[in-house]
């Protein structure tokens, strides 16, 4: 069941990409972003900022995201370290990051970052039939009812 929930995260991603993005410890709070995924790596996700950007001094993060359907949730911790492949940021560059660059790809001020991911947390709300019905009468609803949620560690890369 994780996989099939972690899967089930990587593409609702995939698809939407907006998330909340701040660093642990931070009284600041999180901001909105666009998330970009590598399907061949799904321990990482990618974001393009300005350099003065709150989160661009990297750190220890927490990535917040709700599927469009309100029914997929998700907190993702790890490390954010600036990204230096080019190849990557290539490979996302599109001309809706561009909108916010004066100098597109070029431009001085692009900020580039890689969050490693330590652990994500997942709920899916998709109840079961007995969950639908007690919901509707009011009646408590056990957790195994509600949907799926599990919690998955990853590996730390060499």
């Amino acid at each position: 069941m994780s996989q099939q929930l972690v899967n089930l995260l990587w593409k609702s991603i995939q698809e939407d990409g907006q998330v909340m993005v701040g660093l642990q410890g931070n009284e600041e709070h999180s901001e909105p972003m666009h998330a970009y995924l590598d399907e061949n790596a799904d321990d990482r996700l990618w974001l393009i900022m300005k350099k003065d950007n709150r989160v661009a001094g990297g750190g220890k993060s927490i990535v917040q995201y709700i599927g469009k359907d309100h029914k997929l949730f998700a907190s993702i911790t790890g490390e954010l370290a600036e990204e230096r492949d080019q190849s990557m940021l290539d490979m996302f560059w599109s001309n809706a990051a561009e909108a916010w660059f004066d100098e597109g790809i070029d431009d001085p001020n692009l900020h580039f970052m890689r969050l490693d991911v330590k652990s994500i947390e997942i709920w899916n709300k998709n109840p079961t039939f007995t969950g639908v019905l007690k919901m509707s009468t009011g009646s408590k609803v056990d957790p195994e009812d509600a949907g799926d949620h599990t919690l998955v560690e990853f590996k730390k890369r060499a």
